[in-house]
């Protein structure tokens, strides 16, 4: 009999635990959570906006893949279509440009330099630089604060495309 009771209170204890427990809300994950979550993204996946909207299909073009909620700093990548000179600009965060196709010639400061495909250029904040990227290429850059760009002349043209 002292068994059985024995047996009935645990199983009572038990039952009563899960089911307290089943009704307790899901965790959410809190802003620090979604900041360390992992993003696995593939360049076929990816969301392209227009750059230069009034270049319509000639247009370089943009894809956010990351921004932290904290600090602003972005990850994306640029693609263009058409080969393109990329007039004198500057940006508020300092910025890096690795090439993944193409080769690209940028200038600033009365030096110019040219990356191909592995290469890696950094800028600092608020340094006015140009490029020429070529038709098809694809750069990757990062920036460690929100991504701006600031034309010093206004953004590229129609005239501004090459072929």
């Amino acid at each position: 009999m002292k068994t059985k009771l024995y047996l009935a209170t645990v199983i009572a204890v038990f039952s009563f635990l899960l089911s307290s427990r089943a009704a307790q809300p899901t965790p959410v994950a809190s802003p620090e959570t979604a900041v360390n979550a992992p993003e696995f993204k593939n360049l076929s996946d990816l969301k392209w906006d227009k750059i230069l909207p009034d270049l319509g299909a000639d247009s370089p073009e943009i894809s956010i893949l990351h921004v932290d909620p904290k600090t602003h700093a972005t990850s994306l990548l640029i693609r263009t279509p058409k080969a393109i000179h990329v007039r004198k600009h500057w940006h508020t965060a300092n910025e890096s440009h690795t090439m993944i196709n193409g080769a690209a010639m940028l200038a600033c400061d009365g030096k110019r330099g040219e990356i191909g495909p592995g290469g890696f250029n950094f800028m600092p904040a608020k340094m006015v630089h140009e490029s020429w990227l070529p038709a098809n290429s694809l750069t990757f850059i990062t920036v460690d604060g929100a991504w701006d760009i600031n034309w010093v002349e206004g953004p590229p043209t129609a005239a501004d495309l090459t072929k």
